[in-house]
């Protein structure tokens, strides 16, 4: 019997792995450096808490869940996103008592039943972070901020940044009403129609092209914005121009959850085809009230790690690995193998990524296997480096070689590679 991968799942494998883990490091950065503190939660959830805080007419709940009777009798769901988990672990420890607003980040697996194709997994990756308890223009452009820089620091040029505001709860009614207006005067199908007099706004979201040609005369919800919400939707443009932000106003921009309200964007690449978006967020003022919690202003996003690598394959920036191992060392006989694997130790120790040829390994197959690590730097250790009690450093990029002291290469490596 042989095994392979669920459909619609993949394994991240070396060396494409390691580009996940470098984007992972690289959209979390920016925001561990704003004072954003890292938060884990379970990979699954009471799955009242996704029907109820995501939205019971969202795709997401009425088709993309994976959900479960536990041996208990508890319906369990497997993550589908993490917005809904962050804001329950807020509530239940009481961290909207201390101050606000609350800023964490978090990195994990997300699980939907979706149709598998490329740049949309079953089971996917994202970095995501909140900022709970504050109703600031400032929250929402520093976010919008920090995931930009995420993305400028792997190098990528192509991300585009679609901005959107849905409004609140004292305008958003009026909206609600002209658009279900529109789209009950469209030929759409029973499903698309009963979700018009559930949530009008997942009709914006469908995909379907025959659904989309429909669309063009909608109404736009920037028409019918209160003034509360056009200032705070004017001041967070400001504060992205004064940041340096670049972005495209798009008023039909909506996003495939319930709790959204006010701020909304998107972050797309066009290099991906269909699934274009990497990230996106918002705002999401009504959450916690809708899981049982007080009012608790909140706004956030989650970035792809998937699709930001699959953005990057698109510029080329995949060409050279990740730093990896930096010394390789090559020991030469079970003598040189004693000595070596101890100095491998205490370079590990004092900082540096080493690898060692294992397997008793011929000069020949172990240069080799030096070259395959990625390696700046080859230590070669053979009986008469032994006698001399010296090691041969060998430049692996240049080919230049130096024999060292062995109480000295530790130092010499470091004042190498810092």
């Amino acid at each position: 019997m042989t095994f392979q991968a669920p459909k619609g799942t993949f394994d991240w494998m070396p060396p494409r792995s390691e580009w996940a883990l470098a984007v992972r490091d690289a959209l979390a950065a920016p925001a561990r450096r704003a004072g954003y503190g890292y938060i884990e939660t379970p990979a699954f959830e009471d799955t009242a808490l996704f029907s109820r805080g995501v939205g019971e007419s969202t795709d997401i709940v009425t088709k993309e869940m994976y959900t479960f009777t536990s041996r208990g009798g508890q319906s369990l769901t497997l993550r589908p996103e993490g917005t809904a988990s962050v804001m329950r672990a807020v509530l239940e420890h009481g961290l909207y008592g201390g101050p606000l607003p609350i800023k964490l980040w978090y990195s994990g697996s997300y699980f939907r039943y979706e149709r598998a194709q490329a740049g949309r997994y079953r089971h996917f990756s994202q970095v995501g972070a909140e900022a709970l308890g504050a109703e600031d223009p400032a929250l929402d452009a520093e976010l919008i901020v920090l995931a930009m820089d995420g993305y400028a620091s792997l190098g990528l040029r192509g991300v585009r940044l679609l901005l959107n505001s849905l409004g609140c709860k004292e305008c958003r009614p009026a909206y609600r009403a002209a658009l279900q207006d529109f789209l009950r005067g469209l030929d759409l199908d029973e499903a698309t129609r009963n979700r018009i007099e559930i949530n009008p706004l997942r009709v914006l979201d469908d995909k379907r092209p025959e659904v989309r040609a429909q669309l063009d005369g909608a109404p736009l919800v920037t028409d019918h914005l209160c003034g509360a919400c056009k200032a705070y939707h004017e001041e967070v443009r400001g504060l992205l121009t004064a940041a340096g932000v670049a972005y495209e106003d798009d008023p039909r921009l909506v996003r495939g959850l319930d709790y959204y309200t006010r701020t909304t964007f998107e972050f797309l690449h066009d290099g991906l085809g269909a699934q274009s978006a990497v990230g996106g967020g918002g705002r999401y003022d009504g959450l916690s009230e809708q899981i049982g919690g007080p009012a608790l202003p909140s706004v956030g996003w989650a970035l792809g790690v998937d699709r930001t690598v699959l953005a990057m394959e698109a510029e080329g920036l995949l060409a050279e690995r990740p730093r990896g191992v930096e010394v390789f060392a090559v020991p030469l006989g079970e003598e040189a193998r004693r000595r070596v694997f101890p100095l491998v130790s205490e370079l590990r120790r004092a900082g540096l990524a080493v690898d060692m040829a294992f397997g008793g390994r011929g000069v020949k197959g172990a240069m080799k296997a030096a070259d395959r690590s990625g390696a700046r730097y080859a230590l070669i250790l053979g009986d008469r480096d032994i006698e001399a009690g010296a090691v041969q450093v060998k430049d692996l990029t240049t080919a230049d070689q130096t024999a060292v002291p062995l109480a000295e290469v530790v130092e010499f490596l470091k004042g190498k590679l810092s």
